[in-house]
């Protein structure tokens, strides 16, 4: 059986990753830290449509529940293997650098940057093993061309984006691909507090994305079809770059 793991899978865009996956024949872990309602309302609907599904919490920007969670699920499944990774779980916590307090910083680059070295390298020597695998990025507009009063958050996601590259190019050799998505903004629980109103006209293509869209890009992504891609950073933001 091949898995995927989408952390952040619960809800928004990790939720619509996660059943386009299940489309594509992957059993899904679907990674939660504290929503379990949603975690199940995932799983469910990924069942509903006759595909495989296992709810698996652990908070990512932590390295023990990293390793106690996914490394004992990993020591217990030893005939699965997880072909696919999709890094999406990420925090915002928006503030003016000069206002910021300590913890805002950390707690974002902890859950937004540690938690890709952390599960990236626990799964990394299977899909080594197996010369075979998928790992993208979920990360921002943000992290591209920086944002006012998201200092933590750009920093964080630049910081993916450019371990994105250089992954890719220690692993291209072993048949494993490393890319990023880059939403702009997109209709999720982390952009209920921006009006759609007054930022549409600053977006092309005059609306805010779906979640099923940055997914799309995603499964592309994932597929064998994408195996001459790595390195690269997808924006998926109706054309706003400026």
């Amino acid at each position: 059986m091949k898995y995927a793991l989408v952390t952040g899978g619960s809800r928004g865009i990790g939720r619509a990753i996660s059943l386009k996956l299940a489309e594509q024949g992957y059993a899904v872990l679907v990674n939660y830290n504290s929503n379990e309602t949603e975690a199940a309302k995932t799983v469910a609907a990924i069942q509903l449509k006759g595909g495989t599904a296992q709810a698996i919490r652990f908070n990512v920007g932590s390295k023990e529940e990293v390793s106690n969670a996914l490394g004992g699920w990993i020591e217990a499944n030893k005939d699965k293997v997880i072909e696919v990774l999709v890094n999406n779980a990420g925090i915002r916590k928006d503030n003016l650098m000069m206002m910021m307090p300590e913890e805002e910083w950390h707690s974002v680059i902890q859950t937004n940057l540690d938690s890709f070295y952390y599960i990236t390298k626990l799964i990394l020597s299977g899909m080594l093993f197996q010369r075979y695998g998928r790992i993208i990025n979920v990360v921002s507009l943000s992290g591209v061309k920086g944002m006012a009063g998201q200092t933590n958050y750009s920093a964080s996601k630049a910081g993916v984006i450019a371990a994105t590259k250089s992954l890719a190019q220690e692993i291209g050799r072993r048949g494993i691909t490393v890319n990023a998505v880059a939403p702009g903004f997109i209709k999720t629980d982390m952009t209920e507090g921006i009006s759609e109103q007054q930022y549409r006209n600053f977006i092309p293509m005059q609306r805010f994305g779906e979640p099923e869209e940055v997914a799309e890009v995603v499964s592309f992504l994932a597929s064998k079809g994408a195996s001459y891609i790595t390195g690269e950073v997808m924006n998926v933001n109706g054309g706003l770059y400026t």
